[in-house]
């Protein structure tokens, strides 16, 4: 186990690396200069600064210097923190350091740290439902396998998923909160300071993005169950006179689960990286919202953190469902 993790943690370090120096790439041979996001614009969105000082600009961000000089500036400050300048600012950054926001010349860590506890409680919350609805409904569909049952919760999936996920989350704002305030308008609180208020205003969220992508978790778990009971050691189980919820719960389910944690772990990885559509129709101010203006008005540092920290998320999401293999399924064997 401890060599296996050693060498998944030494490739995840190397795709982080990998995906750090694309996106520096795709900033420094960019079509223009990053520096014209620092200067102030007139009536007609143009630079409102001269050329000279524009030129400083791009001194102060290193555009004069060789790109490997620069990166390795930028990686050193993750670990050891680094001095930036940024037009007329000039910044201590400390590790690790992700660069300061072109928009407001905040330090981009310090602001995932405020933002990040908003996405993650929608990702833990909507990925809950995920697994206890989803596989839940999939687990009661395939022992009813070919019943009306059946038939109707797969339609009802299908029919649920196939409708745009913003305009689900459109409508529930509209109906249950603004027309009818049967929930409470979604805000985040801190769960440490205010925990009925962190569930009250995160239940709509949850609901609704939880129950929108278990009709998904649905379909994978019933064909996964399907396969599962079908398997002979799950008829030997039967054969042994071993109840149909032991050889349910115990023996198929824990065998299916695991294409199902595999889905789970890179879309849990993705809920954690931002879910804008929910952050933006719910106005939560979480890391996808953040990412999604950062792109807009092309604030170049946020872009690249919040993709160096993606990478990051889905390397360790990764990791961890390959250990749960070992867990779920006695036959998979972690070796190194």
């Amino acid at each position: 186990m401890f060599s296996f993790l050693v060498k998944r943690l030494v490739s995840g370090v190397l795709v982080v690396a990998i995906v750090s120096m694309a996106v520096y790439a795709l900033f420094w041979y960019g079509p223009r200069s990053p520096a014209l996001e620092l200067c102030r614009r007139d009536t007609n969105n143009r630079c409102g600064v001269t050329s000279e000082v524009l030129k400083q600009y791009e001194r102060d961000l290193g555009y004069d210097n060789p790109i490997w000089s620069e990166y390795g500036k930028w990686a050193k400050g993750l670990f050891t923190g680094r001095e930036i300048n940024a037009g007329s600012v000039q910044v201590d950054c400390h590790a690790p350091c992700l660069g300061i926001s072109f928009r407001d010349k905040n330090l981009v860590w310090s602001e995932f740290k405020t933002r990040f506890p908003v996405t993650l409680s929608i990702a833990v919350g909507s990925g809950i439902l995920y697994l206890v609805v989803g596989v839940g409904m999939g687990v009661l569909a395939a022992r009813r396998r070919g019943t009306w049952f059946d038939k109707s919760l797969v339609s009802l999936s299908l029919i649920f998923s196939s409708i745009p996920f913003y305009l689900v989350a459109l409508l529930a704002m509209l109906l249950l909160t603004l027309s009818t305030s049967f929930f409470p308008a979604p805000a985040y609180a801190s769960p440490f300071h205010d925990p009925a208020h962190w569930f009250t205003g995160m239940l709509l969220v949850w609901l609704v993005l939880g129950i929108y992508g278990s009709t998904s978790y649905t379909r994978y778990s019933r064909g996964a169950m399907v396969e599962a009971l079908s398997e002979d050691y799950v008829r030997t189980a039967k054969a042994k006179g071993l109840s149909n919820r032991t050889v349910v719960l115990k023996h198929a389910l824990r065998a299916a689960l695991v294409p199902v944690i595999t889905i789970f772990g890179i879309d849990f990885a993705f809920l954690l990286s931002g879910t804008i559509f929910a952050e933006k129709i719910f106005s939560l101010e979480g890391i996808g919202v953040w990412g999604l203006e950062a792109v807009q008005i092309k604030d170049l540092p946020v872009v690249q953190a919040t993709s160096v920290i993606l990478a990051v998320i889905i390397v360790i999401a990764n990791i961890l469902v390959d250990i749960a293999y070992s867990w779920l399924d006695p036959r998979v064997r972690i070796t190194s």
